[in-house]
């Protein structure tokens, strides 16, 4: 069995353990995170260390039986998050990609990269590809040749549409949809339950039905 190493904590940390044990292969040692005390216990129920900060990891990268997972998702910070994260040295075949045995993937049909996260009765079509690191959260759906780009977030029940572009860390609320051939630029966030008609600009915020700005980012 390989250990792993969750970055993170509660919420999206704490699922993807539990997918991780439901899989049966990973052994889940403890969390790395950057607010929480390192010795306190992530979790109500199975609880785990955590075990340190997030650049403690390089005390672990030469155990070769340890694999990682990036479980990060709604950061404040996201631009200078993400830019830390891609500088990990950290190969790609060390991330864990956990998908639960409940999701629909038509076999073959899909690109799945390394360190994604596919939960409970989230749905894939054909011909879509998915990027490192991006997370789908139960009953979500992904429409035929929609691309998600790394470390996307998509959260329970949203619906991304057919030909769909999908940006770098974009954070998709729970309920949203988004309309096919549609492109959402990176670093964007998409309200829960927001109907996304048009495209929407690098590093902006829309809420509503149909979908408004409400911010750009800094």
């Amino acid at each position: 069995m390989r250990k792993l190493i969750i970055f993170g904590g509660p919420g999206i940390g704490m699922i993807s353990a539990s997918i991780a044990k439901d899989l049966g292969y990973y052994d889940v040692i403890g969390f790395l995170n950057d607010e929480i005390k390192i010795g306190e216990k992530v979790g109500l129920f199975q609880q785990y260390p955590v075990i340190g900060n997030s650049m403690d990891y390089l005390n672990y990268i030469e155990d070769l039986d340890v694999d990682f997972f990036i479980g990060y998702v709604g950061m404040k910070n996201e631009k200078e998050v993400f830019n830390k994260i891609i500088n990990f040295k950290i190969p790609s075949n060390r991330y864990a990609t956990l998908i639960h045995p409940s999701a629909i993937i038509p076999k073959g049909y899909c690109k799945i990269g390394h360190g994604v996260l596919i939960a409970p009765l989230a749905q894939l079509s054909p011909d879509t590809i998915i990027g490192d690191n991006c997370i789908l959260l139960g009953n979500s759906f992904i429409g035929h040749n929609t691309v998600l780009d790394v470390f996307a977030h998509i959260a329970t029940n949203a619906v991304v549409g057919s030909n769909v572009h999908i940006g770098k860390a974009v954070h998709i609320g729970s309920n949203a949809t988004i309309k096919e051939k549609v492109n959402v630029g990176d670093f964007s966030l998409v309200g829960s339950g927001a109907v996304v008609l048009h495209d929407v600009d690098v590093n902006t915020i829309v809420v509503g039905n149909p979908a408004q700005v409400l911010k750009i980012k800094e």
